[in-house]
């Protein structure tokens, strides 16, 4: 009788366990699976109604889809592919790192070591090719929109990624008529934009604006209601990318995000000849909050930087 008893509460205890284990193996897998997807798919897109209340948090471009359904969907449409690169979805850790393009980078002879990592990322029109040296030449993704895309087919990259930010609902016209070769209209924007893309259809994925929103009220702390005549701010590129980066991966690294604000002379970037009074002109981003939130970070162990202090 009582070996029966133990036969039936051993059995009790290993129905447990396995319920234990499948129950924290489905929670692991969904979170994982959950962060590692920063990617708009087509699904992904529902109507809303303006809500009758003010938001708490911003809905509308850049931060949400609200009233840009429509212009998504037509993108999506063509793209159809919005999953992660597949040499990605095999690795159980991963580590990555952040390029940006500040000067701070040049005479550094970073590249070997940034392309020593699983994932690396890079901004606007940063480029790789004569700048080997100091900056690698592995990009797994680049950040871009459609003021900050080059075209120079010298620096094209089968394995490169393309991650589209859109800012504005005009974005996401001249996107679509790029990817539909239709003619492209340069009205709206503040300085004109590439008319053919380096990067072909399968290359190319919209980035979710809930990234976009968790860099800048989670992260930066920017305010979600911004009173006229003042411009409403966002954060930079290089921000959402490691709003993004933080999500999905195990370690997250940077390099090339110093810059010395205080001196409007010293140089802007690892490539050309901008200084930093170019930057100061950039009415849209807080550059010394940006600066700030770095170095908390950095500070908490959350991120390392390869081009040492801020």
């Amino acid at each position: 009788m009582k070996k029966r008893r133990y036969i039936k509460l051993f059995l009790m205890v290993v129905v447990l366990l396995l319920f234990s284990y499948y129950y924290l193996y489905d929670q692991i897998k969904s979170s994982r699976s959950k962060n590692t997807h920063p990617f708009l798919c087509y699904s992904d897109i529902t109507y809303k109604r303006w809500p009758a209340k003010t938001m708490s948090v911003p809905e509308i471009l850049p931060f949400g889809t609200l009233s840009s359904e429509r212009h998504f969907q037509a993108a999506l449409e063509v793209l159809k592919d919005c999953d992660l690169p597949q040499n990605l979805k095999n690795l159980s850790c991963l580590t990555c790192i952040v390029v940006g393009n500040g000067g701070v980078l040049r005479n550094k002879t970073l590249g070997k070591i940034i392309d020593s990592y699983d994932v690396v990322i890079r901004l606007n029109s940063g480029p790789v090719n004569g700048y080997e040296d100091d900056v690698g030449n592995k990009t797994t993704f680049r950040f871009c929109y459609p003021e900050s895309f080059f075209s120079d087919y010298s620096q094209y990259d089968p394995d490169t990624t393309l991650v589209f930010v859109a800012f504005k609902t005009i974005d996401l016209r001249w996107l679509k008529e790029i990817l539909l070769k239709q003619r492209v209209s340069m009205r709206g924007f503040w300085k004109k934009t590439p008319t053919n893309l380096i990067y072909k259809n399968r290359q190319i994925r919209i980035l979710k604006p809930s990234v976009v929103q968790k860099a800048a009220f989670d992260l930066l702390k920017l305010p979600t209601v911004v009173r006229w005549p003042k411009p409403p701010q966002y954060p930079t590129t290089g921000i959402i990318a490691i709003s993004m980066a933080l999500a999905m991966c195990d370690k997250v690294h940077i390099a090339g995000f110093k810059y010395d604000v205080n001196n409007p002379n010293s140089t802007l970037h690892y490539y050309g000849n901008d200084t930093m009074s170019a930057m100061k002109k950039m009415m849209y981003h807080n550059i010394t909050a940006e600066q700030m939130l770095l170095n908390k970070l950095k500070s908490s162990n959350t991120i390392f930087d390869l081009t040492g202090k801020f």
